[in-house]
């Protein structure tokens, strides 16, 4: 008994971590789901609902498709992932705090399963994974099981030697050590550090490479021993993810990851340095430990096409084998990309376009654009038109429908687009033409850096969409069939 009580330390910090995901997740969804998806949105979702059915993607906004609903839907999930992080959550007993998870489980699929692309990330559904599995963690008053904190590790281990895994069968940068030489700049969200990170020594990336195989492939076998191997190879991972936040910006996955490693750590491997007093709490009741039960063998049956994929020369990175995102499989960074490209989006307010037109450059709030911007810290915070963009600069605008969109809200100075950017040049009235280029940009040098205190330099590639206005003919037909523009 007295190692199980040890698990409430496991759980208080797996809660607490998992609140500020949550929270963050719905601030994002507060801030830009109605741009990108709402009524008048990118890829509005009023349209989707109408073209597949619920079975497929089960929402809450199958019901009411609307802003409003959106909106206090977000606000709905801010209000009870405070609970959470402060933890009054837990202090009305395991009904009221298995209710309050359950809540935020479900607002947070419905905004996922209508999020499209703007929602196709693998953190989507390691977030949903943890916040299903935490209904069954237990209030604060009740003795922990050790079930749902192996789900947790289970969890965990998916997570990173899916992605040790998919390094190995992918990219030949991550068997012959380098992969970093690239990644840093290349990588979709660069932060202040990642400029420094590239200009490392070979060996030192090359290092950073073997870490990277050692924490992914070996340490995630250790989180199924007992103390003090558990807690070390947790303490390994959170170092990791560490090394990762402080190169780059990816969301909150590395984030996530880290809250997720808490799972190895208890009241015995803290012992070693603290002491803990344990709280007084009660065993649970029987239906709850039947709940348990019930959970791990569902968890067992689900794992099965998780286990042949991850086996499979053919595995497959960040697959749903369900529309409830339970049990997936995921992985990241298979392929490294060499050199890195950008959309650079322009507008002109010029009534006739020349060889002499001046262009004005649209800013994004992440993504690099001008050269002489350091890149910002964003994560654990997500910015979803930014990591499209990345992206889109892999191939064209054919492949991505909702640039189309994006274009014609500028040329309206649409606000909730603008929203999403970090400046909108014609704050007056909307450009006459907007176009887009196509840019690969590198970091710049040390001696570079000195001589121009650039960050990057970046050399044109090509057009990425041509000049357009409200009024050519091919491209307002476009803006009217989809409902993006009312006839006139």
């Amino acid at each position: 008994m007295e190692d199980l009580r040890g698990l409430w330390v496991t759980r208080l910090l797996l809660y607490r971590g998992l609140g500020v995901i949550c929270l963050v997740a719905f601030l994002v969804a507060l801030n830009q789901f109605r741009p990108l998806l709402g009524e008048r949105g990118l890829l509005p979702v009023p349209i989707l609902v109408k073209q597949v059915r619920f079975v497929q993607t089960p929402s809450l906004f199958y019901l009411f498709p609307r802003d409003a609903a959106f909106t206090t839907a977000a606000w709905l999930g801010i209000l009870l992932s405070c609970l959470v992080i402060t933890g009054v959550s837990e202090r009305f007993g395991t009904l009221v705090s298995v209710c309050v998870w359950a809540a935020i489980y479900i607002l947070y699929l419905s905004f996922v399963n209508v999020g499209q692309t703007f929602y196709g990330f693998g953190w989507e559904s390691i977030l949903l994974e943890a916040c299903f599995f935490a209904m069954f963690l237990g209030a604060s008053d009740v003795v922990p099981s050790r079930i749902p904190i192996w789900i947790f590790r289970w969890l965990l281990f998916r997570i990173m030697f899916g992605a040790g895994l998919i390094k190995l069968r992918g990219d030949p940068c991550w068997r012959d050590l380098t992969c970093l030489d690239y990644h840093y700049e290349t990588q979709p969200m660069p932060n202040p550090l990642s400029w420094y990170f590239h200009l490392a020594p070979q060996w030192v990336n090359k290092g950073g490479v073997l870490f990277n195989h050692f924490s992914e492939l070996i340490v995630p076998f250790f989180y199924f021993l007992p103390q003090p191997f558990a807690g070390g190879a947790g303490l390994i991972t959170i170092l990791f993810q560490l090394s990762i936040i402080a190169s780059g910006n990816l969301s909150w996955l590395n984030w996530l990851t880290l809250f997720l490693a808490f799972s190895t750590i208890d009241g015995k491997f803290l012992s070693a340095v603290i002491a803990l007093p344990t709280p007084p709490m009660h065993t649970p009741g029987r239906l709850f430990e039947g709940f348990h039960i019930a959970i791990a063998v569902l968890v067992a049956a689900l794992s099965v096409p998780v286990v042949l994929n991850m086996l499979s020369a053919r595995q497959i990175m960040n697959l749903n084998f369900n529309p409830l995102h339970l049990v997936g499989t995921y992985g990241a960074f298979g392929s490294i990309t060499r050199p890195r490209y950008e959309v650079v989006v322009e507008g002109t307010d010029e009534p006739v376009i020349t060889s002499g037109t001046r262009w004005r450059e649209y800013e994004f709030k992440g993504k690099p654009g001008d050269v002489n911007r350091m890149p910002p810290q964003i994560a654990p915070y997500h910015l979803r038109l930014d990591w499209l963009m990345w992206f889109a600069a892999m191939s064209s605008y054919q492949d991505y429908p909702w640039f189309v969109n994006f274009v014609g809200k500028l040329l309206q100075n649409d606000a909730a687009t603008l929203s999403l950017l970090r400046t909108n040049p014609f704050p007056q009235r909307p450009p006459r033409y907007v176009r887009a280029l196509l840019y690969e940009y590198h970091f710049t040098s040390l001696e570079e850096r000195k001589r121009t205190g650039a960050w990057w330099k970046r050399t044109l590639t090509r057009y990425y969409f041509p000049a357009v206005s409200l009024d050519t003919p091919g491209f307002r037909q476009i803006l009217q069939e989809e409902g993006w523009l009312a006839a006139q």
